[in-house]
C-alpha cells in the first residue's frame, strides 16, 4: 500500500498502464545493485532512484576528479577528491529519501561481489574495463542473476541484457578472448550525452524488469551512433563454447555468437 506522499510522488509513473501501483509496490521493493559510479552509473542511480527503487547498492573505489565532471552528473565542483560513493549517496537521498542507498567504497573480488550480487534483484555494470566486466558476468551468471551492460566511447554506444536461462549468451559469448579492446573513453574519448544515453536507458530496462516488461534486449544488443543518430539491432546467440554460460539449459540449441 501506497502512502499520500508516494502517490503524490510517484503519480506520472502510476499512470502508465504498464505501472500502476502493483507495479511501484514491486519497485520499492526491489533491490539493485549499480557497479560502477562513473558516466553510466551516474545517470542510470539517478533515475533508478527518482523511480522509487527501494534499495540501490553502489559499488565504486574512485575519487571525483575534475576530468569526471563532463559527464558524471551526480557530482559537482565541490565533490572533487571526494569518494564518489558518499558523493552520490548524499545526492541520492536528497533525491528521494524513499530510496534507501548503501555504499561499497572497494574493488571487489568474486567471493566478496557473490555476497553482494546474491541479494540482488538486478545488476548493472556500468564499469569500464573489461576485468570487471567479466568478472561481473561470471558472478551473474553463477546465481542466475539478470545483468544490464552498457558501454560508450566517442559518439557511439552499446546496450544489452544478460538473463537467465542465457539462451542467448553472456558478456563472455560477446568477447570469448576476454582481451580489453584498444579504444577506451581515456584514450579516445567519450560524449557526455552519448554515454549518459546508455546509462539512462540501464535505469529504463531495470525498470522494466522489476516491472516483467518484455525487452528486445534480453536476446539483442543495440548500437548506437550518435553522429547520425541511427540504432543497429543484433541478435545475440550463445557460443557453444563459452566456458561461463554453456552448463545453463536453454529450450533450443546451442549456436555461434553473432558479434
Amino acid at each position: 500500500m501506497l502512502t499520500d506522499q508516494q502517490f503524490m510522488r510517484y503519480s506520472r509513473q502510476l499512470l502508465i498502464a504498464e505501472i500502476g501501483e502493483n507495479r511501484q509496490t514491486q519497485l520499492l521493493n526491489a533491490h539493485i545493485i549499480i557497479i560502477g559510479l562513473g558516466g553510466l552509473g551516474s545517470p542510470a542511480a539517478h533515475y533508478l532512484a527518482s523511480a522509487g527503487i527501494g534499495k540501490l547498492t553502489i559499488i565504486d573505489d574512485d575519487i571525483v576528479h575534475i576530468s569526471n565532471l563532463q559527464r558524471q552528473t551526480l557530482y559537482n565542483s565541490f565533490d572533487i577528491d571526494k569518494l564518489k560513493t558518499e558523493a552520490a549517496q548524499k545526492r541520492l537521498r536528497a533525491i528521494n529519501p524513499d530510496c534507501q542507498i548503501t555504499i561499497i567504497t572497494q574493488r571487489l573480488n568474486q567471493a566478496q561481489l557473490t555476497k553482494q550480487i546474491k541479494q540482488a534483484d538486478v545488476v548493472l555494470d556500468c564499469t569500464d574495463n573489461m576485468p570487471s566486466r567479466l568478472l561481473i558476468n561470471r558472478v551473474c551468471v553463477s546465481l542466475s542473476k539478470t545483468c544490464i551492460s552498457a558501454s560508450a566511447i566517442g559518439f557511439h554506444g552499446q546496450i544489452t541484457i544478460f538473463q537467465p536461462p542465457y539462451q542467448h549468451g553472456c558478456y563472455a559469448c560477446l568477447y570469448p578472448d576476454g582481451q580489453e579492446v584498444t579504444r577506451n573513453c581515456q584514450t579516445a574519448g567519450v560524449l557526455g550525452p552519448v554515454v549518459g544515453m546508455m546509462g539512462t536507458l540501464q535505469a529504463l530496462e531495470a525498470i522494466k524488469k522489476i516491472c516483467q516488461i518484455p525487452s528486445l534486449l534480453d536476446s539483442h544488443i543495440q548500437l548506437f551512433n550518435g553522429l547520425d543518430l541511427s540504432w543497429q539491432t543484433l541478435m545475440r546467440s550463445r557460443s557453444r563454447h563459452c566456458p561461463v554460460c554453456n552448463h545453463h539449459p536453454t529450450n533450443e540449441g546451442d549456436n555461434e555468437t553473432t558479434r
